[in-house]
């Protein structure tokens, strides 16, 4: 393919992921508003989790079949029914259906994001893939930051074209989507080598019996409480659902949705993990940081993500620099280990948070966390796809994919439990505080505090010292336009319950940073893995003319043969002609001329 054919393929390839990964972060500055009108601010957590779990368990579904039947063919599919799921979620008029739609696109983002980056694994070589990735990184940064500032602008727009402005939320993707599903169709044209294989319909049921009780739990153990029977009976099912997919997939063998023979290769395994323990520190952040940006620097959720760009300027710095490197040298071993060293960096950095820092004081440690993202990202998924044959391709970058949210997953669950956990006790502590407990009491004195209105709630709640402890798991409004004097013991406790959520990510990470050290990475190959399946094509071709050749045909081309006369009941045999009148016949394999 030439470079313009390429960079048209990508701008498809690149609006469709930009869409599944707008739609990550998209919902949650809307969501508040979305309930409300919906009338179900209770069941707003399952608008989440149902796009995130379908998202999730169909990724590695999409790669496989992406194998088997192609790559354009199912790409499109998993546009079309994104729209489709935009489209009933813009339409949606209780939170069930909105739920239920949220599932839909969640069926179709699985595809969106585990395909393009196989699709690149298709059409360039490793060395050159990695000059392209890092336009798909920068479009996963944009869409982080863009996310939130678009669905809290839309949600507080009334109405936009008559239509209620949170529904545009969902309607956006239609016409991006419509401009992916052009381009894909006008210039997505790669060949398709096809195979004999099974259909793994056995691990598709077990992956989904493992996965979905575990990312709901995930999810909703906070809610339901991680020692609930409904907790363990989630524990159970998914534990019973791993070991029935690991059986399954032993037993389908090549055909598997996730080949066990991937984990034989120690590139592969190390990649896997690694992206497992990333995902976690990614998606902790992104999840983390706008909250204390929010709480602590007194940010809008517009602000936030504003306020997120060091990060994405890290990311994208970091991931096009070190694409470009690799592909000037064909060496990426020193990636892994700088991308986890950056990103455990900024969580250390992290860990000296206090409430009254400036906020460019995070700032330096979200551009940490970028440089090692960007350096990270992209590499594991080279290292994986590099690490497989071509016809293993898609179903390797799926697996990437897969693991790397199953660790987001995990990240967002035990994250958010610990900040969770964390807050009544620090609260606890920091109002036992006698300097604290003064401040509080000169403050609650003033009569300007007492006549200002914005003081009411927070002076209510200081009366009440058993609300403490729950004061921050709700709306945190209060807090906003609230004396700094009254408002301080809060921001103080949320900040020492943060503190520990860095803690626990700068260990995942420096854990993470220990292994990279361990990370085999063979060289990149120097052709792509279309390339690579028709030169296997031919070579097979090639072999097997030259064992014709040098067994020779049974019967010979071009030579005459004499005809055997099947005698008729129906008439006598007629005389065979003697041998030098016989009529020559044709070449072999067709009747003989018949005399005129």
């Amino acid at each position: 393919m030439t470079h313009r054919q390429i960079l048209f393929v990508i701008f498809g390839l690149m609006a469709g992921m930009f869409l599944s990964a707008l739609d990550q972060t998209v919902v949650g500055t809307s969501m508040r508003t979305i309930a409300d009108d919906l009338d179900g601010l209770a069941l707003q957590a399952w608008v989440t989790t149902a796009y995130l779990i379908v998202s999730t368990i169909s990724t590695p579904i999409y790669g496989k079949l992406s194998d088997i039947f192609g790559r354009r063919p199912l790409f499109i599919i998993a546009i079309t029914i994104f729209l489709i799921g935009s489209l009933l979620s813009g339409l949606a008029d209780s939170m069930y259906g909105l739920a239920l739609s949220r599932a839909v696109q969640g069926l179709g983002a699985g595809g969106l994001m585990a395909l393009p980056l196989t699709i690149m694994g298709d059409i360039l070589a490793p060395r050159e893939r990695a000059k392209y990735q890092g336009y798909f990184l920068a479009v996963f940064g944009i869409s982080s930051v863009i996310g939130p500032l678009l669905g809290g602008l839309l949600a507080g727009t009334p109405e936009i074209l008559g239509i209620t402005g949170w529904r545009w939320v969902f309607l956006i993707n239609i016409p991006i989507g419509l401009v992916a599903l052009a381009i894909v169709l006008r210039f997505l044209h790669i060949p398709h080598f096809k195979r004999p294989t099974r259909i793994d319909w056995w691990g598709a049921a077990t992956v989904i019996i493992a996965t979905v009780p575990l990312l709901l739990v995930a999810e909703q153990g906070r809610t339901w409480g991680w020692g609930s029977p409904t907790a363990w009976l989630c524990y159970v099912v998914g534990a019973l659902g791993i070991i029935a997919f690991i059986v399954a997939e032993k037993l389908m063998g090549d055909d598997a949705l996730i080949p066990l023979k991937l984990f034989k290769s120690a590139t592969f395994s190390m990649a896997t993990i690694l992206g497992v323990l990333v995902g976690f520190g990614m998606f902790g952040a992104l999840m983390t940081l706008p909250l204390y940006l929010q709480l602590v620097n007194g940010a809008t959720p517009t602000e936030s993500g504003f306020l997120m760009l060091p990060l994405i300027l890290g990311l994208m710095i970091a991931s096009i620099a070190s694409g470009q490197l690799i592909a000037r040298t064909g060496k990426y071993r020193i990636f892994p280990i700088l991308g986890t060293f950056f990103m455990s960096a900024g969580f250390f950095w992290f860990t000296f948070a206090t409430a009254d820092k400036p906020v460019t004081f995070m700032m330096i440690g979200m551009l940490l966390v970028g440089l090692g993202l960007g350096q990270l990202m992209q590499t594991l998924t080279i290292a994986s796809q590099n690490s497989v044959g071509a016809r293993d391709i898609g179903v390797a970058t799926s697996s990437a994919t897969f693991f790397r949210q199953i660790g987001g997953t995990m990240g967002t669950a035990v994250l958010f439990s610990v900040l969770f956990t964390r807050i009544p006790i620090d609260l606890a502590a920091i109002f036992s505080n006698p300097a604290t407990i003064a401040s509080l009491k000169a403050a609650a004195s003033d009569p300007a505090v007492q006549a200002d209105a914005a003081n009411a709630e927070i002076l209510k709640l200081l009366q009440d010292p058993s609300a403490l402890s729950g004061s921050l798991d709700g709306d945190t409004a209060f807090l906003n336009a609230a004396d700094p004097r009254l408002a301080a013991p809060f921001l103080e406790g949320f900040n020492a319950a943060a503190v520990t959520v860095f803690w626990v990510s700068f260990f995942v990470l420096a854990f993470a940073f220990v292994l990279s050290f361990f990370f085999k990475t063979p060289p990149l190959r120097k052709t792509s893995a279309l390339q690579e399946v028709a030169n296997d094509e031919r070579e097979a071709a090639l072999q097997a003319q030259s064992a014709a050749d040098r067994m020779g045909a049974l019967v010979e081309p071009g030579t005459g043969s004499t005809p055997v006369q099947v005698p008729s009941t129906a008439a006598p045999p007629a005389k065979s002609p003697p041998p030098e009148s016989s009529a020559p016949s044709g070449p072999a394999g067709t009747p003989p001329l018949e005399p005129a």
